[in-house]
């Protein structure tokens, strides 16, 4: 992490003040403090998390611990805040190496460096996303994608009971994974159709709900604690409300027209003067509708765990784009699954190259210092020149590079020029029959042509279709 004073976001703020409340109050309280701007309003399991720090944290500084010290700030503080990170990552580890388990294949390079597990660790492991969102700006995201990874790594192995029950634990963790959600539910349907079968799968989630909010739901005396935890008023979703979408120009009198209008709380919130002011109505109608095909298509024409990671990914996407509220870090919910797609096929790996390029530069605003923008471009440069060169290295003596191969015949005294993109590949030469009365036989050559890699990228930023010959 190097100097830990090198950064200090609100977050750190944040998370002080959820040890604190934790630590220092009855569980009847957690949800309904508000000495600090930044109330607790996390699942139940992400408050027993910070409970559990805070019962380390006190050997650090105890006085981090008072639920009256607003914005509160030590160096024992921060370094325990720093090694917390850290020492949660364990369990992220672990799920990689799961994962790394379910990567098949053939083993196309005799270098350690050139498999597929090695490249998939490092690409996961590695994350430039995950690295500055969790160990610069400061949050606890490493050890959730834990839990996700592993579930995923779960249901590649068939072990679907296990990856159910990691799923709804990680729900009570935290709820941007409810984006996620539809994957999930519509897979494990299909893996367990008949009564008898969903009565079992139907056991996994009720009883971790509640242990999660049984004995709060008890405690609590309104409405209040499901508003505090439910995600339209997720406070910690700051800084950016972006509207995707417009859906049609109000052409006003321009003294009827409202003044532009922000609130300057936790969530910003904007009237907007031309385009309509989205509502959270209409941004769950159009996630809706851009996660239903991927949906429909797990469903009615099943692939197994890879059609379940690649409806997981769309999901991801769709609630990003057009969900409400949503955080820039949201992007990893499909950038790190794409990661184990990546090294199964040359056109999964344009893909997650595109992904992760624009993805991980959508994070840059979260540091926003002059000090952080060497650190923050040397890093995603690092990440995004060994993604390039290991996949392009995986892909490239592997037939799962061919995305348009055409066959060219001709005789050996006029070869013709290869097309542009493509190299030769391999090649079979016989001789023809040869007709009474004509000269010798003329040798037929069949010249198989594969697209290169690096015209397939190009042709797939370009949205082009590929050569036909």
């Amino acid at each position: 992490t190097g100097n830990w004073r090198s950064l200090h976001s609100t977050d750190f703020e944040v998370h002080r003040n959820w040890l604190a409340i934790t630590h220092s109050l009855p569980i009847s309280q957690w949800y309904y403090e508000a000495t600090s701007e930044w109330t607790l309003d996390y699942p139940p399991f992400f408050a027993w998390f910070e409970y559990i720090l805070s019962h380390v944290a006190k050997y650090f500084d105890q006085e981090m611990l008072n639920v009256h010290n607003v914005n509160y700030s030590s160096s024992r503080t921060l370094l325990f805040q720093r090694f917390s990170v850290i020492f949660t990552d364990a369990l992220f580890v672990y799920a990689v190496h799961e994962c790394c388990k379910c990567i098949g294949g053939k083993e196309v390079g005799k270098e350690l460096t050139e498999k597929p597990k090695f490249i998939l660790s490092v690409l996961l492991l590695w994350n430039f996303g995950l690295l500055i969102v969790d160990h610069i700006h400061f949050q606890y995201n490493g050890f959730l994608f834990g839990l996700m990874l592993l579930s995923i790594a779960r249901l590649f192995q068939k072990r679907h009971m296990e990856g159910a029950f990691l799923f709804a634990v990680l729900l009570h963790f935290k709820h941007i994974y409810l984006y996620v959600a539809p994957a999930y539910g519509v897979y494990l349907l299909y893996q367990y159709q008949g009564l008898w079968s969903q009565t079992n799968l139907s056991s996994v989630l009720p009883p971790i709900s509640c242990v999660a909010l049984g004995r709060l739901l008890h405690l609590s005396t309104s409405g209040e604690l499901i508003v505090n935890m439910w995600y339209l008023s997720d406070k910690n979703n700051t800084k950016y409300l972006f509207t995707l979408i417009g859906l049609k120009l109000k052409f006003l009198d321009p003294n009827k027209i409202p003044k532009a209008s922000m609130t300057s709380g936790l969530v910003q919130q904007f009237q907007h003067t031309v385009l309509p002011s989205v509502t959270p109505l209409a941004t769950l109608i159009c996630t809706l509708i851009a996660i239903l095909p991927s949906i429909f298509c797990l469903w009615f024409k099943p692939q197994g765990p890879r059609g379940f990671l690649r409806c997981l990914i769309l999901c991801a996407l769709s609630s990003f784009m057009f969900g409400w509220h949503v955080h820039e870090k949201a992007i990893l919910l499909a950038i790190l699954p794409m990661s184990l797609l990546s090294v199964g096929k040359a056109g999964d790996a344009s893909v997650f190259l595109i992904l992760t390029t624009t993805g991980h530069y959508s994070l840059f605003p979260l540091l926003f210092t002059a000090p952080e923008l060497p650190i923050k471009i040397l890093l995603m440069l690092l990440f995004t020149i060994y993604s390039i060169s290991s996949l392009k290295t995986l892909f490239r003596w592997s037939f799962t590079l061919v995305t348009q191969a055409g066959v060219q015949w001709c005789d050996l005294h006029s070869l013709q020029l290869l097309p542009t993109g493509f190299k030769q590949f391999s090649s079979l030469s016989f001789s023809s029959s040869g007709i009474t009365g004509t000269p010798s036989p003329l040798l037929v050559n069949f010249v198989f042509l594969v697209e290169t890699g690096f015209s397939m990228l190009v042709r797939l930023v370009l949205n082009s279709q590929p050569q036909v010959i």
